[in-house]
């Protein structure tokens, strides 16, 4: 569409003023619109810059980004460049500005991106554990149940995982990787990233639990966590009783076979043959 605007995803520092980039300075001085996480967050960074935000300044976040998505990208259409800035970081991950992106896409609005400042892989970089493969899961839940069911669907995932947590929620946090991984699984707790009192504690979770129980906890933090080992699967004849406890339960022999050899990964034909052998 002729004379369209675009839509600008500006990165901003995590915690040191001096990470913010010459792009997001020039953005912010030059473009229409400013859409803003914390209207009063953003004039404490432009302030800090020593920098003035020329165009207009529209807070936009998790409670009225539905009503102020179409209003923002009527104001894109008619050629206007929009910035999008969140207080920290990207916006959109695991911050408001998803829903922006994902309507601008859908209408085929330009969307592009001043990246920068990242807690993610700060958080992946500093904490000494594998960067090769690695996922970002954001907040668990808060209630514990909800929060064991996502850990759980969580068990065998190899790559190296990344969170975000709040303090006061920080040794709860723990102790449930504690429970669902074991006491051994590596991981770091990363605390007040790029600030004056930047902390990254390394250690197994047993280790980190004592820690969080005898600390006091303050600002932002990442908790990054070590995949799980990979599992050799075991000789087909220690499952036996396994299968044999499903088929005492009602269960027919060949359903239980192939339940118990997909949770133990070890072949189907060899434990069939090994429960028929041990009768």
């Amino acid at each position: 569409m002729s004379g369209q605007g675009r839509v600008v995803l500006a990165a901003t520092p995590i915690g040191n003023v001096g990470d913010a980039s010459a792009r997001l300075i020039g953005l912010l001085e030059t473009a229409d619109i400013v859409a803003a996480e914390d209207t009063r967050r953003l004039h404490r960074l432009v302030q800090s810059l020593g920098i003035t935000v020329a165009g207009r300044v529209i807070s936009y976040h998790e409670h009225n980004e539905v009503a102020k998505t179409g209003e923002l990208l009527d104001q894109v259409r008619s050629g206007k460049t929009l910035v999008m800035v969140t207080d920290a970081g990207m916006p959109s991950v695991s911050d408001p500005g998803f829903r922006l992106v994902e309507a601008a896409v859908a209408d085929g609005i330009t969307v592009t991106a001043a990246p920068g400042p990242s807690a993610v892989l700060t958080a992946l970089a500093l904490s000494g554990l594998p960067t090769d493969r690695f996922c970002f899961e954001g907040f668990l839940p808060r209630k514990a149940g909800e929060r064991a069911g996502r850990l759980a669907e969580l068990d065998d995932e190899s790559r190296t995982m990344v969170f975000f947590e709040a303090p006061h929620r920080l040794e709860p946090m723990l102790r449930a990787l504690h429970e669902r991984f074991g006491a051994a699984r590596r991981a770091a707790v990363c605390r007040e990233l790029t600030k004056t009192y930047e902390e990254v504690i390394r250690g197994d979770l047993r280790e980190l639990l004592r820690w969080a129980e005898t600390s006091e906890i303050r600002g932002e933090i990442a908790v990054v966590v070590a995949g799980a080992p990979k599992r050799e699967p075991g000789k087909p004849e220690e499952h036996v009783a396994d299968v044999n406890a499903l088929v005492a339960q009602g269960m027919r022999l060949k359903e239980a076979v192939a339940a118990v050899a997909e949770d133990t990964r070890v072949s189907k034909r060899e434990l069939y043959a090994a429960v028929l052998a041990a009768r």
